[in-house]
């Protein structure tokens, strides 16, 4: 294998997937915020509850939207530049694939449909099914999504026949402990993007000394009071795939811990089992994403510790502006996290694709180094500006604020008399 095309391949994959995680997080994160809401104002019927299930839905729908985009686009990948991985274990984690391709996201898009085009027409109690089914089938979208990764990371339930690898035991891939901890991070980090996120842009508006203060004030309570409890129980799952590398994959925790003889032994023993090779991961990229990530984690949680304090006071809330600067500052502290965090994990089990099974060298497809620039290129350039478009259209709605336009908006009120338009923001059902 041309070493330039391996490590073409590997760039590749990590920018596409590192770029299309950024949209997942906050995605998966704010349909949970959302559909909390709704479930509010459904039971309140409150025009301010209405309106707050509006404006960041209309956030959560852009993002979405572009997400969707970019994992598309990241699918093709797999055929293109991996082919000696889905010839070898595709029996085996493509399945969960397909599943979450077939049953997950359809499902997940087709009630997303009815939930944007539902307002005003479906029953208040359907709309609000409509929206936790979204959310729901995100949650399964990111499930299945780890079973393959963590099959990847501790392949289980398999048999080797005809020099592939095929299903086995179907629940013991479901039960992967690589991907039920990795499940609980994951979600877990998702609510606490979206709690930075919802108490960034809340604290930009509070800045400027909006007239929506009391929206704001609300959703900078939401956001603060759901980033703590979402940070530490990211912590607790984090700790538990910390303690699970020494059986899991050793060779990983003693790169981090910086064990110079237990890394040797460990070279030793798999040059003894698997031939000669080097099996040490990149110590720059191991160790220092995993130092990112746990700095980012401190900051956050001092960060987070604080804020709940602050926001038990209202005149915090509305007129410390320092704190509101440094809410706006924190936004990207879990993207940070969570990017280094995947960087650790994926970085760390090289050299193998499927740990322990195949070797990355022996997953990439025999394309010329040529070809893999030029791909490589393209995906680039595509995702960066994808990423672009959605930073931009976020930041536009965003500093718009609650306004009488997009989601939910209601065309029969346009020509309703009535002395003050704005009354009928809210959903009238609500």
């Amino acid at each position: 294998m041309n070493p330039d095309v391996l490590d073409l391949a590997r760039l590749q994959f990590a920018l596409t997937a590192g770029g299309h995680f950024l949209f997942v997080a906050l995605t998966l994160g704010l349909a949970t915020v959302v559909a909390v809401l709704q479930t509010r104002a459904t039971v309140s019927r409150s025009p301010l509850d209405a309106r707050q299930v509006r404006f960041w839905g209309q956030l959560y729908v852009i993002n979405y939207a572009v997400g969707i985009v970019t994992g598309i686009v990241m699918e093709f990948q797999f055929g293109m530049s991996w082919s000696g991985l889905t010839h070898y274990a595709g029996n085996v984690f493509g399945a969960s694939l397909a599943v979450e391709t077939i049953v997950a996201f359809f499902v997940e898009s087709t009630f997303l449909g009815l939930w944007i085009f539902g307002w005003n027409r479906l029953n208040r109690w359907a709309h609000l099914a409509a929206i936790w089914i979204v959310t729901l089938t995100a949650y399964l979208s990111a499930y299945w999504i780890l079973v393959s990764n963590g099959f990847l990371n501790h392949p289980v339930g398999h048999r080797a026949e005809g020099g592939k690898l095929v299903l086995d035991d179907p629940v013991a891939v479901l039960t992967n402990p690589s991907a039920l901890l990795a499940f609980g991070h994951i979600v877990a980090g998702a609510l606490l993007t979206a709690g930075f996120f919802i108490a960034g842009v809340s604290a930009y508006h509070l800045f400027r000394r909006t007239p929506e203060w009391e929206f704001f004030g609300r959703a900078l309570r939401i956001g603060v009071f759901l980033s703590f409890p979402a940070l530490m129980v990211t912590a607790v799952f984090g700790g538990i795939q910390f303690a699970s590398l020494r059986t899991l994959q050793p060779m990983k925790s003693a790169v981090f811990s910086q064990k110079t003889a237990e890394i040797a032994q460990i070279q030793a023993e798999m040059v003894a089992r698997f031939g000669p090779g080097d099996y040490v991961p990149s110590i720059a990229l191991t160790r220092g994403a995993g130092l990112v990530m746990l700095i980012c984690f401190a900051l956050m949680m001092y960060f987070s510790f604080a804020g709940v304090i602050l926001a038990c006071f209202k005149k915090a809330v509305f007129r410390f502006r320092l704190w509101h600067l440094a809410l706006m500052a924190a936004v990207p502290l879990p993207y940070l996290a969570m990017i280094s965090g995947w960087v650790f994990r994926e970085a760390g089990r090289q050299p193998w694709v499927v740990y322990g099974l195949l070797k990355t060298e022996d997953a990439v497809s025999g394309l010329s180094p040529g070809t893999m620039r030029l791909s490589l290129a393209v995906f680039t350039t595509l995702f960066a500006l994808l990423a672009v478009l959605n930073a931009w259209l976020l930041a536009r709605h965003a500093r718009q604020g609650p306004v009488d336009a997009g989601l939910g908006h209601d065309d029969r009120a346009a020509v309703a008399d009535g002395p003050d338009p704005a009354a009928a923001l809210p959903v009238p059902r609500y």
